[in-house]
C-alpha cells in the first residue's frame, strides 16, 4: 500500500473517474475511512432501529459525526 503524500495546488483534485458505476472508498467493511481532517477513521458502522424512531436518527447522527461529515454541538438519543 501506497503512503499518502500531501500537494497544494489551486484546483481541487478529483477521487472519481466519472465511470458510470461510481466511486468506492474501502475495500471492505473494515476499512478505515474518514473526511475533513477527522483525526480518527472509522469502519463501517451498523445502524439499527425502526425508521421512526429517534434512536435511529440520532445513531445516523452520531455516524455522520465520526464520519467527519457533520458537525453538531451535542447528540441527544
Amino acid at each position: 500500500m501506497g503512503i499518502a503524500t500531501t500537494t497544494k495546488t489551486a484546483a481541487a483534485r478529483q477521487l472519481s473517474d466519472q465511470n458510470s458505476q461510481g466511486t468506492l472508498l474501502g475495500a471492505s467493511s473494515t476499512d478505515l475511512i474518514g473526511f475533513f481532517g477527522v483525526t480518527t477513521a472509522v469502519a463501517q458502522q451498523n445502524i439499527n432501529g425502526s425508521v421512526s424512531s429517534g434512536v435511529l436518527a440520532s445513531t445516523i447522527a452520531n455516524a455522520l459525526v465520526a464520519l467527519g461529515l457533520v458537525n453538531t454541538s451535542s447528540i441527544v438519543a
